[in-house]
């Protein structure tokens, strides 16, 4: 496990708006971050991505900041976010992965889907039209300690077993995602 080191400046997630969208995950209009998070969730876009090491056996992710309003310190995914009004998910991921892990690398779309899920602690929902974006990776990142608090690269059989034993500390999205992604990479 690695830790973050100094932050270098990024856009605070709280001062962000998110993009309402449909079932299908066409936009509809703009929305506070805060609120689109607060209970019973309002339906926004979201991208995940997977960084896989160049043989795909294993994983690289982060654990996010105690900082961060949902799910914080819980193991997810490489990165998250979501796009603003107007920008792809492609260049949303490529921006985010170098404000959060300092990493500029080519991200390929995969599926999406819908899901919810309410903060264990009570302070917030996810509902999200995720999109799943992926790519490849071999290096260390340089992650920004406001948004992550340690990375790791997991092979992808720990990670499973993990995921089954000791769910609770990972982000749900995750716990979602992975297997379509794997399934969807499968049939490419």
């Amino acid at each position: 496990m690695h830790t973050a080191d100094p932050p270098r400046g990024f856009t605070p997630t709280s001062s962000r708006h998110v993009v309402l969208c449909d079932e299908g995950g066409q936009p509809l209009r703009t929305c506070d971050i805060n609120q689109a998070h607060r209970h019973p969730g309002e339906l926004h876009l979201a991208f995940s991505i997977y960084l896989f090491s160049p043989n795909r056996r294993s994983l690289l992710i982060q654990q996010r900041s105690p900082s961060k309003p949902l799910w914080p310190g819980i193991w997810a995914n490489t990165c998250c976010s979501h796009p603003q009004w107007g920008e792809d998910a492609i260049s949303a991921g490529r921006r985010r992965l170098l404000e959060e892990l300092g990493i500029d690398t080519p991200l390929t779309q995969g599926p999406g889907f819908v899901y919810r899920a309410e903060e264990p602690s009570g302070r917030g929902v996810e509902h999200e039209y995720d999109l799943l974006l992926h790519g490849t990776f071999d290096r260390s990142p340089s992650p920004n300690p406001l948004e992550v608090t340690a990375w790791r690269w997991v092979a992808l059989d720990e990670l499973t077993s993990l995921l089954r034993h000791q769910p609770h500390q990972f982000a749900p999205w995750l716990h979602l995602g992975l297997p379509r992604l794997l399934a969807h990479l499968q049939q490419i």
